[in-house]
C-alpha cells in the first residue's frame, strides 16, 4: 500500500509540475501576443521636419542643440528653447496642416515655420507654460541659474529671480493647484518653491536639499492630479515626493535606478515614470512606492535624451543617445516603435543625440509627438490607433 501511495503522491507531482509547465508557456505566448498587438495598434509617420537653413540633417549644428519642447495647455502652441539661446514659439496647426499636404513630408526652415522668437540671456534648460494664463506666459530656466517668466503678448520678461548662486537651473514647473506657484531644481542640490506675489524679486517660500551630498536636482515636477504635490528627480539615483505645506520631509523615496535621474512624469495621480543614465525608464506606484515596468531599448548613459508621456493614449515616448525616437507602450517594457538612424555597430556619440521629446495631450486616437535634436532639427510625427 505505501509503495501504490508514493506512487500516485509522484504521478501527482508530475501532473502539478507539466500543468505549471503548460500554465507557464502559456502566459509566455499571452504575453508575446499582447507585446504585438501594442506593436500593431498604432502607425506612426513623420510629417513635418524642421531645421535651420544653415544645416540639413547630416551637417548639423550644436550650438542649436533643442534642449527642451512644451507644448502649451490647449494643444496649439509649441515653445523650444535650448543651446542658441531662442525661445521659439510655432502654431503646431500650421505645423499639422503643412505635413498633412498630400500625405507627404514637408521640410520647412526655422525661420518661416516658427510665429516668433525671443532672444534670452542664456542657454535655456527648461521651459514650462505657466497655468491661467492660457499661452500668454511662459517660464523659463537656464545656465546661469536664473528663472525668468516671458509675456508673449509683449514680447519681454516680467519676471526674474536667481537664487541658485548662479548654479544652472535644470528644471522648472508650476503648482496646479495654486497656479503662481513656482518650484526651480538646480545643480546647487536645491529644489526651490517661489511666489511672484511676494516682492518683486518673487521671495523663496520653502527650500529643500534633497541629497545630503547635495547632488544637483535634475527635474521637478508637480502632480497635476492630486493636490499639492511636488516630485523631485535627483543625481543620487532617487525620487522624492514633498507635499509642499510642510516640506521637512519627503512624503515617500522612490530607489531603484543605478545612476542620475534626470526626468520625472506624472502618468496619473499615483503613476510616476522616470527616466535615468542608467539607460532606462521605470514606472512607479507612489502609494507602495514600489516599481511597476522597467522600459528599456534606447541607449542612455550620459545625456538629457527627454521624456514624456502622453497621458489618454498611455503612451511614453524619450530620445536616444542613438539618435532616435523611441516610444513604449506603458503596459509593456520593449518599445513598440522606433524612429531614426540604426546605431548597431555605432561606439561614439558624434553623429547627434536625440535631446527632447514633448506629446501634444489631445484626443484618444491620434496623437502628435514633437522630437528636438542635438543638430537643432526639429521632427512633427502624426500616429493614428488602427
Amino acid at each position: 500500500m505505501t509503495d501504490i501511495s508514493s506512487r500516485q503522491e509522484a504521478i501527482a507531482e508530475i501532473q502539478v509540475a507539466e500543468g505549471e509547465e503548460k500554465l507557464g508557456s502559456e502566459l509566455v505566448e499571452r504575453e508575446e501576443e499582447d507585446d504585438e498587438k501594442a506593436r500593431s495598434e498604432w502607425d506612426f509617420h513623420l510629417s513635418t521636419f524642421i531645421s535651420n537653413s544653415c544645416n540639413n540633417s547630416i551637417n548639423g549644428s550644436a550650438c542649436d542643440t533643442l534642449g527642451v519642447l512644451e507644448f502649451d495647455p490647449s494643444g496649439n502652441f509649441l515653445a523650444s528653447g535650448g543651446i542658441a539661446r531662442k525661445i521659439r514659439i510655432y502654431n503646431v496647426n500650421s505645423l499639422l496642416q503643412e505635413g498633412r499636404e498630400g500625405g507627404r513630408l514637408v521640410s520647412l526652415d526655422h525661420g518661416n515655420a516658427c510665429n516668433f522668437y525671443m532672444c534670452t540671456p542664456a542657454k535655456l534648460s527648461s521651459l514650462k507654460w505657466k497655468p491661467g494664463w492660457g499661452s500668454r506666459v511662459l517660464g523659463s530656466g537656464d545656465y546661469d541659474g536664473v528663472v525668468m517668466e516671458y509675456d508673449l503678448e509683449k514680447k519681454m520678461p516680467v519676471f526674474e529671480r536667481d537664487e541658485h548662486g548662479g548654479r544652472r537651473v535644470w528644471s522648472i514647473d508650476y503648482c496646479h493647484s495654486d497656479p503662481v506657484l513656482g518650484a526651480s531644481g538646480s545643480d546647487d542640490g536645491t529644489m526651490q518653491m517661489w511666489d511672484p506675489r511676494c516682492g518683486d524679486d518673487g521671495k523663496c517660500l520653502a527650500m529643500v536639499q534633497p541629497s545630503k551630498q547635495c547632488n544637483p536636482v535634475c527635474c521637478v515636477e508637480f502632480n497635476p492630479f492630486k493636490g499639492p504635490i511636488v516630485a523631485v528627480g535627483c543625481a543620487d539615483r532617487r525620487v522624492y515626493a514633498y507635499d509642499v505645506r510642510k516640506m521637512t520631509d519627503p512624503l515617500f523615496v522612490l530607489d531603484g535606478h543605478q545612476k542620475a535621474v534626470t526626468y520625472i512624469r506624472f502618468l496619473d495621480e499615483r503613476t510616476i515614470v522616470s527616466s535615468s543614465v542608467d539607460g532606462c525608464l521605470k514606472m512607479w506606484d507612489t502609494e507602495n512606492q514600489h516599481v511597476i515596468r522597467t522600459y528599456k531599448g534606447h541607449d542612455n548613459s550620459r545625456r538629457f535624451v527627454g521624456l514624456s508621456v502622453w497621458r489618454p493614449g498611455g503612451l511614453i515616448c524619450c530620445g536616444s543617445e542613438s539618435n532616435q525616437v523611441y516610444v513604449y507602450d506603458k503596459r509593456w517594457g520593449e518599445p513598440i516603435w522606433v524612429y531614426g538612424r540604426e546605431s548597431m555597430g555605432v561606439t561614439g556619440y558624434d553623429h547627434g543625440f536625440v535631446s527632447s521629446v514633448c506629446w501634444q495631450q489631445k484626443e484618444d486616437n491620434r496623437c502628435t509627438l514633437v522630437a528636438g535634436d542635438s543638430d537643432g532639427v526639429l521632427r512633427v510625427f502624426s500616429g493614428k490607433r488602427r
